[in-house]
């Protein structure tokens, strides 16, 4: 679509969710990964009815106020680091035809921003209790940590993959009719 106040709008509605989402990581903290998934889920919508670009431009946005918004910094340290921008680049990667490159790319991807985000926990927020959760399994302990954190990896992949799936075969006809573009 091109009529920019639709895309405004559009922006700030899925803004709004992104950030009723991260803001309820302070009502059920256990819910700190999910909630911040969901949201960068609700970004997919904007890169599909309009573009990368104003994707972006929401995921900055969110990004801003949930530092502000959301007590739980950790979650959204974790949706600025990943879960906020992985949606919108997915798109490109998933354009790569080859299958070993894009995975590789993925890993990349994710496994930098999981480092980031350790680390920030760790240093920056002062949450050291993430580290000490793991010294029961020894020196291997953070090594585990990091091989399950792929695993959960590849099914949030494909999670996110049949996510915008069936918005675009499901949602999309029921919300917009089957109108062309």
């Amino acid at each position: 679509m091109n009529n920019v106040s639709y895309k405004v709008a559009l922006g700030g509605v899925i803004s709004s969710l992104c950030l009723l989402a991260m803001f309820l990581t302070s009502v059920a903290p256990f819910l700190y990964l999910t909630l911040p998934m969901i949201a960068g889920a609700l970004i997919t919508i904007i890169v599909v009815e309009v573009n990368m670009s104003w994707a972006f431009l929401t995921y900055v946005a969110v990004s801003l106020l949930s530092i502000f918004v959301t007590p739980n910094k950790e979650a959204a340290v974790i949706f600025i680091l990943f879960f906020g921008h992985y949606p919108i680049i997915k798109q490109k990667l998933e354009s790569i035809h080859t299958k070993l490159l894009k995975w590789i790319l993925k890993f990349i991807i994710f496994n930098i921003c999981i480092v980031i985000d350790y680390q920030i926990t760790l240093h920056l927020l002062g949450i050291d209790d993430f580290a000490d959760d793991f010294a029961m399994f020894g020196k291997f302990g953070i090594y585990i940590l990091w091989f399950l954190t792929n695993i959960i990896f590849i099914v949030y992949d494909y999670a996110l993959s049949g996510c915008i799936e069936m918005y675009i075969k499901y949602l999309k006809p029921k919300i917009f009719g089957n109108k062309p573009k």
